[in-house]
């Protein structure tokens, strides 16, 4: 399994920001790929969610459901059709990271676990001389760059303004 993880530092209490995380059609703001997000469910285990991502020339809805939460520290989430891919957002508290001026520090971390080779290639309508190797091999850091942009996006709602965040990135890449 490939693996994405991306997290910061967020200044706020751990139920401020899992409140905010467990509202997920709320992500598709944050996203440059990510036209919509629909739901059936509240958030909690067993909620669904259908995400219509754009790229290039292809579009995809990635089926995906909530399997596990752990308020407010854990919401796991896995893909339902078509790739096998999880993940999961936690919210761990960081007082020792804290500054004078802050009340709370908490770190936010989004993982995310895929299987590249495991991608359907019936489920994209690509042009003959493309092959889904290719489209995976071009994902991927698309992958990482758009965890990066939401985290940052997130970050600036959650706190109320925008500010320089430090991101600690981590890819593990099992293919090479």
């Amino acid at each position: 399994m490939d693996r994405v993880e991306v997290s910061t530092v967020v200044y706020l209490p751990p139920e401020e920001i899992y409140e905010f995380l467990e509202d997920f059609p709320g992500y598709a703001e944050y996203s440059k790929y990510l036209e919509e997000v629909r739901s059936d469910g509240d958030g909690s285990p067993g909620t669904r969610y259908f995400l219509t991502f754009a790229w290039w020339k292809l579009t995809y809805t990635a089926h995906s459901k909530v399997t596990d939460t752990d308020p407010p520290n854990r919401i796991d989430w896995e893909i339902t059709k078509d790739i096998d891919a999880e993940g999961h957002w936690t919210v761990d508290p960081i007082p020792e990271e804290r500054p004078d001026s802050q009340e709370h520090a908490c770190r936010v971390r989004l993982t995310v676990t895929f299987r590249p080779d495991s991608a359907d290639s019936g489920v994209l309508d690509l042009p003959g001389f493309v092959s889904m190797d290719w489209v995976i091999e071009k994902v991927k850091p698309k992958i990482q760059a758009e965890a990066e942009r939401v985290v940052e996006r997130i970050v600036a709602d959650l706190e109320g303004r925008q500010r320089e965040v430090e991101l600690e990135i981590e890819t593990v890449d099992t293919s090479v």
